[in-house]
């Protein structure tokens, strides 16, 4: 039986080709970049790292990576 889920991306991402899609696969979390179309790298985390990369994101630790 297979863990793997469709590729999801935010609802509120536009068109603008700007944002990643994520999916659970097996016990890892995988992160790709939308406009590579399956074409391009593959991040994998374990559920751990990723909720501890969301929640710094959401806490405003990760800002001042942005370039805007």
């Amino acid at each position: 039986m297979s863990t793997q889920t469709p590729w999801i991306k935010a609802q509120a991402s536009g068109g603008g080709g700007q944002c990643v899609e994520i999916r659970r696969n097996g016990h890892d979390v995988e992160v790709r970049d939308t406009k590579a179309h399956g074409n391009g790298p593959t991040l994998r985390f374990a559920p751990v790292e990723f909720s501890a990369w969301i929640d710094a994101a959401k806490g405003g630790r990760l800002d001042g990576l942005s370039s805007h």
